[in-house]
């Protein structure tokens, strides 16, 4: 979702930036491009684990992720990707399956896609926070989006946008495309897997529009 429908990773960089300092982690906002894809409640445990030698307490995560999900909410909502519109609108003209998988755990989640990318998705389409154990890099949100599915795996690709995620689809077995809409290098996203790296979505486009994609 994040980086790939919607262009909201400087929003989310700049919140979780901002909520970690304020409980005393050092969290740079790369570090949001570099931990995208992972659940909200990991990434806080992690450097709970990291600062403190200890495993962090629902108290704790439900505070910081708190703080994160209203910095983020006072910024407004984000635009589409620049092109996500195209390349969705094709691939629905297709009749290609669409499926959504993400860390976000938004309940309002579907709204916006039906609001933003109206008749593109629908609910038993979408993976999210609330569907897995274990989130990106894991490659079980992907396994678990392409066993609804019920495409051979080699009929599946990934379109990914962040390194960890670019990992899950990759350790998923599936074809994995980045596009890179961020401010990472590009080998950022082939190192971490990418059988193809693209500069945008309109790239993208030119790709799955070809005859024998």
């Amino acid at each position: 979702m994040d980086g790939v429908l919607f262009d909201s990773m400087p929003g989310h960089a700049q919140s979780w930036s901002e909520a970690m300092h304020r409980y005393g982690f050092d969290f740079d906002p790369m570090d949001a491009y570099l931990n995208e894809g992972r659940t909200g409640f990991s990434v806080i445990a992690e450097y709970i684990e990291q600062k403190h030698h200890r495993p962090a307490t629902q108290t704790e995560l439900d505070e910081i992720y708190g703080l994160k999900t209203r910095l983020f909410a006072e910024l407004g909502a984000a635009r589409p990707v620049d092109g996500i519109g195209e390349v969705l609108t094709y691939l629905k003209q297709q009749e290609r399956l669409i499926y959504i998988v993400t860390g976000s755990g938004q309940l309002s989640l579907f709204e916006r896609l039906e609001q933003t990318f109206p008749g593109i998705f629908s609910r038993d389409r979408m993976v999210t926070a609330f569907d897995v154990r274990h989130g990106k890099p894991d490659p079980e949100p992907y396994l678990i989006a392409w066993q609804k599915s019920g495409v051979l795996k080699e009929e599946a690709v990934v379109v990914e946008n962040a390194p960890l995620g670019v990992q899950a689809g990759h350790a998923a077995g599936i074809m994995t495309i980045g596009v890179n809409t961020g401010p990472l290098a590009p080998e950022t996203l082939s190192n971490a897997g990418a059988d193809i790296v693209f500069p945008d979505m309109h790239a993208l486009l030119h790709l799955i529009q070809q005859p024998d994609f």
